[in-house]
C-alpha cells in the first residue's frame, strides 16, 4: 500500500509542476541593462535641456534674434525627447504591486526633473514673451529709419536746388581732403582759422599796391590806429589787418549781416545749406551765376567799406572799378577776385555761426584792456615782459574771439609796448 501511495504522489507531481515566482525585471520584460541605458538615456536628455537653456540665456546678451530662435527650438526638441522617454517608461513598466526602495529613489528623482521641466517651461514662456516685445521695439526703430530716410530726401531736393547734390557734396570732400560737413564745433574752429588765414592773405596785395602807388606805410599805419608802439617795423602791417577784420564783421551779430533777404523765414531755415552749397564754389563762379545774389550784394558793399576810394584811385589812376561795382558789376581784377576770396570765408563763417541753435556769439576787445591768456592769443609769440614793468595791453584786435558751447576761441590781438625776445 505505501508502494502504491508513493507512486501516486510522484505520478501527482509530474502533473502538477511547482510554480516559482518571477523576478521583476522578467514580469516586466526589462532587464536591468535596458533599464540602465534607460535611465543614461534620461541624464544626458536633461544635460543636453539644460545646456539648450543656457544657449537660450546667452542670445540674449547681447539680443540676437536668429540665436534666440534656434535656442528657442532646441530646447524644445529637448523638452519632446523627455517626453518620448517618459511615454516610453510606463509604456513598458506598469505600475508593480511592490515597489523596492531602489525603485522608488528613480521615482522620486523623475519626478524632480518632471518639476525641473515645468520650471524651464515657465522660462521659456518668460522669454517668448520678451521676443515678442523685442520684435516691438524692431518695429519702432524701423519706423524711425523710414522716417529719417524721408526726411533725407527732403534734405536732398534742398541741395540739389541749390545746385549740390549729397553725393557731390560727399564726392568733393574726399577728393580734396575737406573737413566734415557734419556740423560740429570742430568745422566752427576750423572755419576761424579759415577766416584769419585770408585777412592775412587779401593785407598782403593790398600792402604791396599801396606800396607800388608811393604810400607812405607808416603814416597810413598811424591812421588806422595812432600812437601804437610797435616792437619791430614790420609788425605795421597788423594795423591795416584789423582795419580790414574791422570792416568785414561789421554787422557779423545780425543773422542777416546786414542784407535785406526776401524770405526771413526760408533763410533761417537754408544758412547751413548755403553753407554746404558755397564752401565748394570757387567765389567768381557764384557771383557770376546769380550777381544779384545775397553773397554777391554782401561782395560789393564790403568791397567798398574796405577799400577807400583814394586807394583805388591811386591803385588804378581813375574809379572805373569801383563805379563798376556800385553799377552792380563783378570784375574780374586781380584785387576784386584776392577780395572775393575773403568775403567768401567771412560769409561762410557768418552762415555758420546762426546754423548753431543757440548760435555762437562773437565778443570783441578794445585798444587798451589788459591781456588776458584766457580771452586773447597774441599774434607775436616771441614777446616777453620784464620785471616792474606795466601788464601787456591790446594795441590792435586783428581777429575777434567767440563762444560756442561751453568753450572759447581766443580773440587774436597785438600788445602794445611789448619787447621781442632776441
Amino acid at each position: 500500500m505505501q508502494h502504491i501511495g508513493a507512486k501516486d504522489t510522484q505520478l501527482r507531481e509530474s502533473s502538477n509542476p511547482k510554480v516559482h515566482p518571477q523576478p521583476m525585471e522578467d514580469a516586466t520584460n526589462q532587464s536591468p541593462e535596458a533599464m540602465e541605458a534607460l535611465v543614461s538615456r534620461i541624464f544626458t536628455n536633461i544635460s543636453s535641456l539644460k545646456s539648450a537653456y543656457i544657449q537660450l540665456q546667452a542670445a540674449h546678451t547681447p539680443y540676437d534674434p536668429d540665436k534666440i530662435q534656434a535656442a528657442d527650438k532646441l530646447v524644445i526638441s529637448e523638452l519632446k525627447n523627455l517626453s518620448e522617454l517618459k511615454h516610453f517608461y510606463r509604456e513598458h513598466n506598469p505600475k508593480p504591486v511592490c515597489v523596492s526602495p531602489q525603485d522608488s529613489r528613480l521615482a522620486a528623482e523623475i519626478q524632480e526633473q518632471q518639476s525641473l521641466l515645468k520650471t524651464y517651461e515657465v522660462m521659456v514662456k518668460k522669454f517668448q514673451s520678451e521676443i515678442q516685445n523685442k520684435d516691438s521695439e524692431i518695429v519702432q526703430l524701423e519706423q524711425q529709419i523710414q522716417d529719417s530716410s524721408q526726411k533725407r530726401v527732403k534734405l536732398e531736393k534742398n541741395l540739389k536746388l541749390r545746385g549740390l547734390s549729397t553725393k557731390e557734396s560727399e564726392g568733393s570732400s574726399g577728393e580734396r581732403g575737406q573737413f566734415s560737413v557734419d556740423l560740429s564745433p570742430d568745422l566752427f574752429r576750423s572755419a576761424v582759422e579759415a577766416a584769419s588765414r585770408a585777412i592775412h592773405d587779401f593785407s598782403k596785395p593790398l600792402i604791396n599796391m599801396m606800396k607800388a602807388a608811393g604810400w607812405d606805410l607808416d603814416a597810413a599805419a598811424n591812421s588806422i590806429e595812432p600812437s601804437i608802439v610797435y616792437a619791430k617795423r614790420a609788425h605795421k602791417k597788423y594795423a591795416f589787418e584789423s582795419h580790414i577784420c574791422q570792416r568785414m564783421f561789421i554787422g557779423f551779430q545780425d543773422e542777416c549781416f546786414g542784407m535785406k533777404p526776401d524770405n526771413q523765414a526760408e533763410m533761417k531755415e537754408s544758412l547751413y545749406q548755403e553753407y554746404l552749397s558755397l564752401r565748394e564754389m570757387d567765389p567768381l563762379d557764384a557771383v557770376g551765376q546769380n550777381p544779384d545774389s545775397m553773397f554777391g550784394k554782401f561782395c560789393q558793399r564790403k568791397y567798398l567799406d574796405v577799400v577807400h576810394q583814394k586807394m583805388e584811385a591811386s591803385f588804378f589812376g581813375n574809379l572805373d572799378q569801383r563805379n563798376y561795382i556800385v553799377g552792380g558789376g563783378h570784375p574780374r581784377t586781380a584785387l576784386y577776385q584776392a577780395f572775393l576770396k575773403l568775403a567768401k570765408v567771412i560769409w561762410l563763417l557768418h552762415r555758420l555761426v546762426h546754423s548753431f541753435d543757440p548760435p555762437v556769439k562773437i565778443f570783441q576787445v578794445k585798444r587798451g584792456n589788459e591781456f588776458s591768456e584766457v580771452y586773447m592769443e597774441s599774434v607775436v609769440k616771441d614777446f616777453v615782459v620784464e620785471d616792474g614793468d606795466e601788464k601787456p595791453k591790446v594795441g590792435l584786435m586783428v581777429m575777434p574771439g567767440f563762444w560756442i558751447g561751453g568753450s572759447i576761441i581766443q580773440s587774436q590781438i597785438y600788445l602794445t609796448g611789448i619787447k621781442v625776445a632776441e
